[in-house]
């Protein structure tokens, strides 16, 4: 279960464990702040990973958020030619994923003023409830609906699904973020219009190399940005059969599958 509490509690555990060092997956910018506090206050490294806290860790690895949002709803603004209606899935509220994919489509939407958003709401990452919100959606604004980003792949595989259902998607772009496998599938089939690839192998394989230099004292750096990348069905094949690194075993606190 997702929870800031949880994550602060097991920091505390491996500190008193005496780890090297810790890698965190932050639930949330605020609420996993003092996960990072304690730890620091230990002397243990600890390294963020994919989201931010307003302490600053050790060190952090991840993508920039923003950049996702912008690939997405560039997009889809060149699927509508600048002129359309969206509707925007939100992921967890104050989770830094969420603040920063929320501003970068903000920031698509004003340069492109021939797009309305017609509404945004939380679907929590979640497919069943995204599954739910966009059939409130298409009750509410049915033929007006001219795209969907979703802030992240299960909740725009459930409004691929709920579209699916109302005989609409056909005349509906919807876009998420991550390429999870079911997204990279529905691409391929012709379900999903795009997706952005988040390297998630990439960041935890970072991660880990940047606790180990740490820990050795050797130079590391304290901001690794991974970029992403767009994924359409032009080049769905080379994501949904290529082959990707694995990752080195690593304790990655709040980590859930």
């Amino acid at each position: 279960m997702r929870s800031a509490d949880r994550q602060v509690r097991q920091v505390e555990n491996f500190i008193l464990q005496k780890v090297d060092a810790i890698i965190l997956n932050p639930c949330e910018r605020e609420a996993s702040s003092p996960a990072v506090d304690r730890a620091k206050e230990a002397g243990i490294p600890i390294i963020n990973v994919n989201s931010e806290t307003r302490s600053e860790p050790t060190a952090f690895v991840g993508s920039s958020d923003i950049e996702s949002a912008r690939l997405a709803m560039d997009y889809i603004a060149r699927c509508l030619d600048g002129q359309g209606r969206v509707l925007m899935m939100q992921g967890f509220l104050g989770q830094t994923a969420q603040i920063q994919r929320d501003q970068g489509a903000r920031e698509v939407l004003h340069e492109h003023p021939g797009l309305q958003l017609l509404a945004d709401q939380t679907a929590e990452w979640d497919r069943a409830k995204a599954i739910t919100l966009m059939e409130n959606w298409i009750q509410s604004f049915g033929d007006r609906i001219d795209a969907v980003f979703a802030q992240n792949d299960e909740m725009a595989m459930g409004a691929v699904i709920a579209l699916d259902q109302a005989d609409m998607k056909d005349r509906v772009v919807v876009v998420g973020v991550d390429a999870i496998v079911d997204a990279l599938q529905a691409i391929q089939d012709g379900r999903l219009d795009a997706t952005v690839f988040q390297a998630a192998q990439a960041q935890g394989r970072r991660a880990v190399e940047t606790a180990v230099n740490i820990v050795r004292d050797q130079p590391f750096e304290k901001n690794v940005l991974i970029p992403f990348r767009l994924v359409t069905r032009q080049h769905v094949d080379q994501y949904l059969h290529g082959s990707l690194p694995a990752i080195p075993a690593a304790v990655i606190a709040g980590w859930t599958p």
